[in-house]
């Protein structure tokens, strides 16, 4: 343990704080590019500027660099035992260790509680956190309906999930999965909003932009086939797909076969996490399931309209199509079209690409709505259910 990490845990002796101002142990797999590693680094450099002791555990080598930008006062203590490349009983055996790097990793930094991200940590937090007499607060972030862990992980999940103090989600529809008994104190709360604040827009009024890794579940290779019927209508737009993944070799193939080299960039990260939007004229989600759909915020925010495939969890309700929803509105941030309608896509794509004062009412539309998922709002309700779960077991 570090020196850091013992300071950080040495004011857990403290008794003449004039307000009792929790230490939060944020715990996730690692801090690379990923939805829920956006909304851990912003929350926990929001509350370490309002002079809160926060720290973050990852499973992460020693040398890892966390993508975002991380502050300083925020500790960040690296356990090592990075997942991937085992399977069977070496998997097990690493699960174990990784729970037990975790328990010392709690015992020596003695957090108020532990806000945990992702299902796989969410299980093992629950399970180093037993006995220690810190409450685990889980956070589910994808669609737990069509993202399988396999039957050891689902049988863990449902053993260990009782234990928390409290479950979040980003939507209804993700929480209304899990029985009532592996939903403890369930709760909704949106991701925060977090774009650079020096961002120089660089918009050409051409670029058609995707963003997400590279992996299956984005169906980066539908938005292809959707580009293709209409590329050359739109001679002058590129799309460009940012982000890195174990499908760059097979989208560049299916580039290549389509023709599309001359109109089509797979740039990988960005520099800056957020900066797309500098260059981005419409954005488009082809996913087959989101957990809430992080990038779509991200383009209302910065006034970028959208088209998204109809999948749960997230964009028909960021949208504006969510008949379900009283919100009051301006109108559509985007269009919705059904998930595996390749040429209802494209027309989609075509109707805005031809059509900048729509694309601009539906941006401001956008800009308007996301200022409600403000840093300061969403974590005022994590804080709110900070002092809930705290308060209950005083």
């Amino acid at each position: 343990m570090t020196d850091v990490a013992s300071d950080f845990a040495r004011t857990a002796a403290r008794e003449d704080q004039a307000q009792f101002s929790p230490r939060v142990l944020f715990v996730v797999p690692t801090l690379t590019a990923g939805g829920a590693e956006r909304v851990i680094t912003t929350l926990a450099n929001h509350w370490a500027a309002a002079g809160r002791e926060v720290g973050i555990a990852t499973f992460e080598p020693e040398t890892a660099q966390p993508y975002y930008a991380l502050a300083s006062d925020v500790l960040h203590l690296r356990l090592g035992l990075p997942s991937g490349g085992l399977a069977g009983m070496r998997s097990i055996l690493k699960t174990g260790e990784r729970i037990i790097a975790l328990r010392r990793a709690i015992a020596n930094v003695k957090p108020d509680i532990i806000l945990s991200f992702l299902t796989k940590t969410n299980v093992m937090s629950i399970l180093a956190a037993t006995g220690l007499d810190v409450p685990v607060v889980i956070s589910e972030r994808n669609n737990p309906r069509l993202q399988k862990f396999g039957p050891v992980w689902e049988t863990a999940r449902a053993l260990a999930f009782p234990g928390a103090a409290a479950m979040v989600s980003m939507t209804q529809g993700a929480l209304d999965y899990y029985p009532p008994r592996q939903r403890p104190n369930a709760r909704i709360i949106r991701n925060p909003v977090n774009l650079p604040t020096d961002l120089h827009m660089r918009r050409n009024g051409r670029t058609l932009t995707a963003v997400g890794r590279l992996d299956r579940q984005k169906r980066f290779d539908r938005l292809l086939d959707a580009f293709a019927l209409i590329a050359r209508d739109f001679p002058e737009w590129r799309l460009v797909i940012w982000g890195e993944g174990k499908e760059r070799k097979s989208l560049e193939a299916q580039v290549k076969r389509l023709g599309l080299a001359a109109q089509v960039e797979l740039p990988g990260l960005t520099a800056e996490p957020g900066c797309w939007v500098e260059t981005a004229d419409l954005l488009v989600l082809t996913s087959d399931y989101e957990g809430w759909a992080n990038v779509i915020m991200e383009a209302m925010a910065a006034g970028v309209a959208v088209v998204s495939v109809d999948c749960d969890y997230g964009p028909k309700e960021l949208l504006g199509h969510d008949k379900s929803t009283a919100e009051r509105r301006d109108g559509p941030a985007g269009i919705i079209v059904p998930k595996e309608d390749i040429p209802a896509l494209a027309d989609a794509l075509a109707t805005l690409m031809r059509d900048p004062e729509r694309r601009n009412q539906m941006g401001a539309n956008g800009a308007a709505y996301a200022k409600r998922f403000s840093v300061q709002a969403i974590a005022a309700e994590w804080d709110g259910l900070i002092a809930e779960v705290l308060s209950a077991r005083r």
